[in-house]
Order: C-alpha cells, then sequence, then structure tokens
C-alpha cells in the first residue's frame, strides 16, 4: 500500500530525519539503509545522491541549499515541509526477503517504488494565479529523498517484525518553467490520484515477483505470495494488530487519524540488535507455530487465472460505471491494473488496451480526463429521448380545475398535473414540505377524472411501509411493477404515480417511460434532486429536468420544523447557501465543536436526555463506521439506564458487501465463508437461498448449500445473487433494531427493507419476537435471520423519508470522504424540533457539506464539451430525428430485456 501523510512543522521534520533516518546504529547493525535525494530538482540543484543532514535541514526550512537563499517564494508559518509518501510490502514479500532470504526482492521492490514515485513527478502541479488566473500548471518536477526500512516498530518491547517498506519524504517544491523560479507543489491531484499510483505500484512490484519466479494471489488490498502460509503473515503483522486494536478501542477510523495514531503508539526502534539475531529470532517464532507441512507452505497452490488486457478494461469499465455514468480515467486504469494483478500482463498491454477502447468517450476537463462509454450516453438518451416524446401527447385529466382544499404551492402543483398535456411531470417538494398531504389530494382528484392511479416508490420501506401506513394500500415497488404483467396491465390509458424519484437510476427510469408509453399511461414523479439519488448509474430525475426539460412544481414551504430559527437553516441548505444555513445553525448552538474521543459520550448523553424527555430521537452519520462506534456506547448507556436488557445474544447478522456486478463475476473476490443469497431461482437453488463458499479455485468458486450439496457459484449470473460477509451482533430485549433486506418472518408476515421493530423477548427455540412500534404487528425470526442490524444510527441515505422529533448528527473529520451537501440536507431536515451536530473541526465540515454531490451524466459531460450548444440540441442533433417532434416507441433490446428482469433483489 501507500500512504501519504503531511509535515507540517519544521521542526518536527528534522527530528523526523534525525531520529528516524540518522541513528548510526541503524546502518550498523544493517538494519536500514542510507537514503537518496532523487528527482528532477534535485538535479536541477546538483543535490541527487546520498541525503546528508544538513541538506535535509535546509529543505525543510525552505532553504537553497546551495544558496542558502529561500528556495520558494513563500514561507509560510504553516506551510506544508513536505509530504512522506511512504510504500508497504505485502507482508509475504517481506518474509521471502528478510526470513527466505530471497535478496533479489529488495532490488524488485526499490524499482517498483522509482517507478512509482517517477509518475507523480511527471504528474506535478503548481499553482498560477499571476494576471488573475487561477488555475494549475503541470511542472513534472519533484525533489524527494527515500528511504528503505527493513523493520517495524516493536510491540511490547518486543524485537520488532520484518516490514519492507520505503519513506519517499517529497518536498514543497517544484519548478515552474513558465515563471522560471521554484514554487510549492499542488498536491491536490496527487493526493486524490493516490488508488491510481497505488494500483501501479502493487502491479509492477507483482509483475517483477512473477519474472523472479513466484506466483501471486490477490487479496481485498492488496496481494500475497503463494506459498507464505497466512498464520505466519499473521504472526509477524503485530504492529498493525496493535494499531487496529487501539483504533477500535478508541472508535477511530479516520485515515488521519490512524497515521497520527501510528505515530503516537511508536516506540523506538532497537539499535542493539543485528540483523543476524533479528533472523534468528523471527525463525524462533515460526518454529513455535508448530505448522504442519501443508500449513507451512501456505496449501494447495492455486491454478492460474487467464485474463487479457482487454478482459482487464472490460472489468474496469463495469466496476466503474455500475453507479455513475461518468469517471475519471485514472479511477478506471486503476480498477484494470488492479484486476491484472497476479497474471502475466503488463501495465503498457492494459493502458493500451484502454486507449484504443472505441466503446470509451473521454473528454478533458482541466488537467483531468472524464469517460464514459456510448453504451452509457445511448442509455441516457432513450430516457431522455422517451421523455421529450411524451410533450403534448396527453389529453388534460381536467380542462377546468376541480375545486381544490389545498392552497398557495400545493394548489399550483395539483392544477399542473391535472392539466398538463405531457405524458410525464414533476413535483419537486423539499424535505418536510407535505408532499403526503398533496399526494392524498392528487389522487382524490384523479379517481374523480374516471382514472385509477397505480402507486409505487423505489425502495420496499417507501412503498410498503410508508405509503401504506399513509392509506395507500396497494402501494408498491417499482421492481414489482416492472415484473408484474398484471400490475402493468392497470396502467392502461391511466395514470402511475411515483414517489421519492429522485432514488431510480437511469436504467430503471428508462424502462418506467417505456412502459407508461407502451400504456399510454401518464407519469407523475415526486421526487427531490437535492436529496439523494440513486445507488445505481444515473441521476434520472434531475437529467429529465435539465436535459429533457420536463416541466416542474416546486413546493418550498416548509412545514415539518416547529421553530423558525431551524426551518430558515433548513431553507438555506435546501437554497444552497451552506454558509447561511452555518450562521443560523450556530446561532441556536445546533453545531459543537468537540475532541473525537469526546464526541460520542457527548451525542449519547443528548441522546438520552431527549428520549427521557419523551422526544423521539435519531442519530445520523455518513459512515457505518462512526455509526457503529455510536451505537457501541449508545446502547452500553441504555443498559445502565435499564432501557434495554442486562444480558445479550449472539444473533446472526449478514453485512452486504456491495461488490459491484464485475466484482462478483470475479472469483479474487471470494474467500471460504462468504454468505451468498440468491435473487431469483436457478438450477438447484431456491429463490433467496443462503449459500456459504466453501473453495476458491482458480476460474471457480463453490459453495454449499443449506442440506451440505455443493454447486460451482454461477458467475456469469452475478445479477442474480448478493454477497454478504457472516457475523454476529449482540441483541437485547428493548434493543431497537432495523430489517436490511426484505423477507418474510417465521409466519409468513413481510418484513420490508428499511422497517423499524422492537424486541420484546425471546423464545426457549431461540425465536426474537419483535414488534412495530408504530402498529403493533408482532413477527417472529429466528437468531439465524440474518438481515438486521441496530437501529439506533443510521446513514442519511437510509435515513431519507424518515421524521423524528430531534436529529442528532456524528460528522467528525473521519466521515468527510462521505460529506457534501445532499447528505448534509436530508440529515438535517429530518427532526421537527432540534438538531444536534457534532464534528471536531467546523471549518472543514462548512467546505465538505458545500460540494453538491451530483453525479455528472453522459449528456451533460458531452454538453459541457460543446457549451456552444444546449444538450437537447446536441441529443437531437446526434438522433438526426425531430425527437420532441416524434412519439417514438424504442423496442426493446434483448439487453433491456434481461435488465428488466433484474428487479428481483429481494422478495417482492
Amino acid at each position: 500500500m501507500i500512504r501519504m501523510i503531511q509535515i507540517k512543522s519544521a521542526a518536527h521534520a528534522e527530528d523526523y530525519f534525525n531520529e528516524a533516518f540518522l541513528q548510526a546504529g541503524y546502518y550498523i547493525n544493517e538494519q536500514e539503509s542510507p537514503g537518496q535525494f532523487r528527482g528532477k530538482v534535485a538535479e536541477r540543484l546538483g543535490i541527487a545522491g546520498p541525503a546528508t543532514k544538513d541538506v535535509f535541514h535546509s529543505l525543510c526550512w525552505n532553504l537553497n541549499p546551495v544558496t542558502g537563499q529561500p528556495l520558494t517564494q513563500r514561507t509560510t508559518e504553516n506551510r506544508t515541509v513536505y509530504y512522506d509518501i511512504n510504500y508497504h510490502c505485502p507482508k509475504s514479500v517481506t518474509l521471502a526477503y528478510l526470513i527466505y532470504g530471497d535478496e533479489r526482492i529488495l532490488a524488485a521492490f526499490q524499482a517498483s517504488v522509482q517507478e512509482t514515485m517517477r509518475d507523480m513527478e511527471a504528474d506535478a502541479q503548481t499553482r498560477v494565479r499571476k494576471n488573475k488566473r487561477d488555475e494549475n500548471r503541470l511542472t513534472g518536477e519533484l525533489l524527494y529523498s527515500d528511504f528503505v526500512h527493513l523493520t517495524a516498530r516493536p510491540v511490547d518491547d518486543t524485537n520488532p517484525d520484518p516490514h519492507l517498506h520505503c519513506h519517499c519524504t517529497t518536498f514543497n517544491a517544484t519548478w515552474d518553467e513558465a515563471e522560471q523560479i521554484f514554487k510549492a507543489v499542488q498536491f491536490k491531484d496527487i493526493k486524490r490520484d493516490m488508488p491510481y499510483y497505488q494500483a501501479r505500484y502493487h502491479k509492477r512490484l507483482a509483475d517483477k515477483l512473477m519474472a523472479l519466479g513466484y506466483s501471486i494471489r490477490r487479496t481485498a488490498t492488496a496481494f500475497e505470495i503463494e506459498g507464505i502460509a497466512q498464520p505466519v503473515i499473521n504472526l509477524f503483522s503485530k504492529r498493525n494488530q496493535e494499531v487496529n486494536r487501539i483504533a477500535k478501542e478508541n472508535n477511530i477510523t479516520d485515515a488521519a487519524e490512524l497515521d497520527q495514531l501510528g505515530a503516537q503508539t511508536r516506540a523506538k526502534k532497537k539499535k542493539d540488535i543485528s540483523l543476524v539475531e533479528l533472523k534468528q529470532g523471527w525463525h524462533r517464532q515460526i518454529a513455535e507455530l508448530n505448522l504442519s507441512e501443508r500449513d507451512s507452505t501456505g496449501g494447495t497452490k492455486q491454478p492460474a487465472i487467464t485474463v487479457t488486457p482487454q478482459q482487464c478494461v472490460d472489468h474496469a469499465l463495469s466496476q466503474c460505471l455500475e453507479r455513475a455514468s461518468v469517471a475519471h480515467e485514472r479511477r478506471i486504469l486503476a480498477a484494470a491494473y488492479r484486476h491484472g494483478l497476479g497474471i502475466g500482463i503488463s501495465i503498457d498491454a492494459i493502458t493500451n488496451a484502454f486507449q484504443q477502447d472505441k466503446r470509451i468517450i473521454r473528454i478533458q476537463d482541466g488537467l483531468k480526463l472524464m469517460c464514459t462509454t456510448h453504451e452509457v450516453l445511448a442509455e441516457e438518451r432513450r430516457m431522455v429521448e422517451l421523455a421529450i416524446a411524451g410533450k403534448g401527447q396527453c389529453v388534460p385529466l381536467y380542462s377546468t380545475v376541480p375545486e381544490l382544499t389545498a392552497i398557495g404551492e400545493h394548489a399550483t402543483a395539483i392544477t399542473h398535473v391535472l392539466t398538463t398535456t405531457d405524458r410525464v411531470s414533476n413535483v419537486q417538494g423539499g424535505a418536510g414540505t407535505g408532499k403526503t398531504t398533496l399526494m392524498k389530494e392528487l389522487v382524490r382528484h384523479i379517481h374523480g377524472a374516471g382514472v385509477a392511479p397505480v402507486l409505487v416508490a423505489p425502495t420496499a420501506n417507501a412503498s410498503r411501509g410508508v405509503m401504506r401506513e399513509e392509506g395507500f394500500s396497494a402501494a408498491d415497488t417499482v421492481a414489482r411493477l416492472l415484473i408484474d404483467p398484471e400490475m402493468q396491465n392497470t396502467l392502461q390509458d391511466g395514470a402511475l404515480i411515483m414517489d421519492e424519484g429522485g432514488l431510480l437510476g437511469v436504467r430503471e427510469m428508462a424502462e418506467v417511460l417505456q412502459l407508461v408509453t407502451d400504456k399510454n399511461a401518464r407519469l407523475v414523479i415526486f421526487g427531490d434532486t437535492r436529496q439523494h439519488s440513486a445507488v445505481v448509474r444515473g441521476d434520472a430525475l434531475r437529467i429529465l429536468n435539465t436535459v429533457a426539460g420536463i416541466k416542474r412544481a416546486e413546493i418550498n414551504f416548509i412545514y415539518r420544523q416547529r421553530q423558525e430559527c431551524y426551518r430558515k437553516a433548513v431553507e438555506d441548505i435546501a437554497s444552497g447557501n451552506v454558509q447561511s444555513a452555518f450562521e443560523r445553525l450556530e446561532a441556536f448552538n445546533a453545531i459543537t465543536e468537540i475532541d473525537t474521543a469526546s464526541l460520542n459520550a457527548l451525542l449519547v448523553s443528548d441522546y438520552m436526555s431527549a428520549i427521557n424527555n419523551g422526544k423521539t430521537a435519531l442519530v445520523v452519520s455518513p459512515t457505518h463506521q462512526q455509526g457503529e462506534a455510536v451505537t457501541a456506547e449508545l446502547r452500553k448507556t441504555l443498559r445502565e439506564a435499564g432501557r434495554i436488557g442486562p444480558e445479550d445474544i449472539s444473533v446472526t447478522r449478514y453485512i452486504n458487501l456491495n461488490y459491484t456486478e464485475a466484482e462478483k463475476a470475479d472469483t479474487r473476490m471470494y474467500q471460504p465463508g462468504l454468505a451468498v443469497q440468491f435473487n431469483q431461482n436457478l438450477k438447484g437453488i431456491a429463490r433467496g437461498a443462503i449459500w456459504e463458499v466453501n473453495e476458491v479455485s482458480g476460474d471457480s468458486v463453490t459453495i454449499t448449500g443449506p442440506d451440505a450439496s455443493t454447486l460451482p457459484l454461477p458467475l456469469d449470473k452475478a445479477y442474480q445473487f448478493t454477497v454478504y460477509r457472516k457475523t454476529v451482533i449482540p441483541l437485547a430485549i428493548g434493543d431497537a433494531i432495523t430489517i436490511t433486506r426484505g423477507s418474510f418472518d417465521r409466519s409468513g408476515k413481510r418484513l420490508n427493507n428499511g422497517q423499524s421493530l422492537k424486541v420484546t423477548s425471546v423464545d426457549d427455540d431461540d425465536t426474537l419476537v419483535l414488534v412495530n412500534p408504530a402498529s403493533g404487528i408482532e413477527y417472529r425470526i429466528g437468531t439465524g435471520f440474518g438481515h438486521i442490524s441496530h437501529d439506533y444510527t443510521t446513514t442519511s441515505h437510509a435515513a431519507q423519508g424518515r421524521t423524528t422529533d430531534i436529529v442528532l448528527i456524528a460528522q467528525p473529520a473521519s466521515t468527510f470522504a462521505a460529506s457534501n451537501l445532499k447528505q448534509f440536507y436530508v440529515s438535517v431536515s429530518r427532526a421537527r424540533d432540534n438538531v444536534h451536530i457534532y464534528t471536531d473541526d467546523k471549518a472543514a465540515l462548512l467546505e465538505h457539506v458545500s460540494e453538491m454531490g451530483d453525479r455528472q451524466s453522459a449528456l451533460e459531460l458531452m454538453g459541457a464539451n460543446e457549451a456552444s450548444q444546449s444538450i437537447a440540441d446536441q441529443l437531437i442533433r446526434m438522433d438526426k430525428s425531430q425527437a420532441h417532434h416524434t412519439k417514438i416507441k424504442t423496442p426493446q433490446t434483448e439487453q433491456s430485456q434481461r435488465l428488466t428482469r433484474r428487479y428481483a433483489p429481494e422478495p417482492i
């Protein structure tokens, strides 16, 4: 792996060099190697070669080591001194070098590091601000010193474990040829593209090891050498295990905090022991494992997997464009390189296959190259064409608007839907604006026009849960509609009302549009493009608004928030004015800045105060990791307060690994013990059955069924199953839980994904008795049911559609990668009475939640490339048929029919 750590203190940087690299014992006992200055800036300065203390210290203080003058123009107090870009070997590679004595490995490792550093150097940039410009310019020059280490830090006063790694201290200086001066480096894009560099580093190292005769097996994060036993790898991972243990105990999940934790818990390296003595100790530790012959060699060698460069590209496109319409070129290449690990094809071969692939559309966006495919573009075009073709094609439901109960924005929206001649209409309502009340009156008037509307929503909880609870007793999922001919027939010359339409992807929206076109029905989409969109590819509703020009009626007045100051803050977020929203939130003390170690305790205290005062409360966090940390502390407090039982039982939980279809088709993503649940009937496998991965061998995965029978996993039908990791969670009487996959209880009662329940008792036969707090309906499931989790915290995606009295948002820096405006809007708007936001960095939180979070569509990418034309005009030009003047009925291809058949991810 590669880690990139920012160093901002010159004094600390000097100490780092003195303590880590210059202690004489390091070199005398042969544990470490002297460093080297490298890079084009080092050559330009004439300092390339062995790293010396004086030169290193000069660079730390931004001084030219030759002239003694400032190296770059500015030396600010809080400047970045350098980035420590450190490269780590897979543990088995270290062991092959230091335990089993293959000296060739060191050269392979060093070459892989240097080649990857040259990649980064070629991408080096500096900021350009002269003449009112605000851009970055490529410079292609860096200065860094590299230091190879052979051991990890010791743990518990033991001798250190073997660990081959290299620190590349990359100084904040580059040469700007255009301005003929040294300037600070703009590291932002290098940091953003680190997964790309890491993929190239791993691929290079793996290829060099294969050239030395080793076989490679891919792991979840990198690779290992075949033949090095896993128990031996685990034995010499003490330092990593120590850091992970301390991180877990302190609920630390942020990468930067983990880096700091590593430094804070770092013991001094031992100088009074030679490398020979270390090796003797390592061999003794291996002998003490008492491994069998099979264990000591790592088990049976896996059959080789045959993959071509084109298949690597195919895999990468499938993986990267399953959940986004547009991807950065480097994200796709990183996935392609990773797919090629352990296979005898070069980086250049994969890169060439990618560059020559005619399916890919490439658009330059500044210094980035963004990509989509003709297939994705055609998919979006089809959806837009169907929507445009429906304009003016329907007779209004009413020529004269009936008497309405609604007033204001609600009345305007209802009038729009009842009188439009367009097949597709949209009611966009912000969070808490009374969409359900509006929908009830709209449905009544549609019935009054002699039409029985069909009501659907993308999720089971929204349709069979919320909508049915609101009185729409026949509401069902979009998935059910798309596979049920009987339900489809009820649409003939009718109306389809879709709630939460923003959660539908392009593929599904196109199928819905095709259906209403075929049935001569109209489609009314309720949704808010400011909230979360579909997990799958395409922000369909936003594209229909911005590209297809579907008219929408907006309802913006908020009824949910009872206090004006809170309501105004939500209105500001909805309008994108996050700075003003922050000021309003701070005015009523809604944002608390607190150190990470104390954050969860304060949140739990506020949660308990809320429920003790008879309020409902919901905890929201952008990440599952942060949510689980809060849940653990909250359950402890609930138990102390007598709100959950004194004893836990262990209950099976299946955690969805969220593999893409490309990942599910890759045998290297599997390991024994993973669970596979089937969404459709297959030969020898019943729908809903859970099988366990038994063996992974080459191109095949063997699974074992409930009756102990074995079958090969049908990798070519990846869309028909879901992969889970099996674990356990503690449950007690009184615990709140949520269902994580639609299913049925032991008596056949339906359980919807996202449904909230409470544990009331546990029977002698290990049956959990659950109750729905809202309806009082009782359910019974076994402790092995699996599709459950605690319901004290949730992500903003799962919280969308929920309402509570008080919402508490845990949003420390560790969650910022998953933070954006959509997430913040959904989170903050959940409550009626109050919101509490907990963070360890207010300023950084504001910066991150100001980002929109919209995913660029393929049509928008093309439109950005041809700014002189509207996207709709380009669409018409590309199609050469006046789509908006013609009623289009796009025939379903075999592929689109197959996609339609996918709509059974859980029991309908």
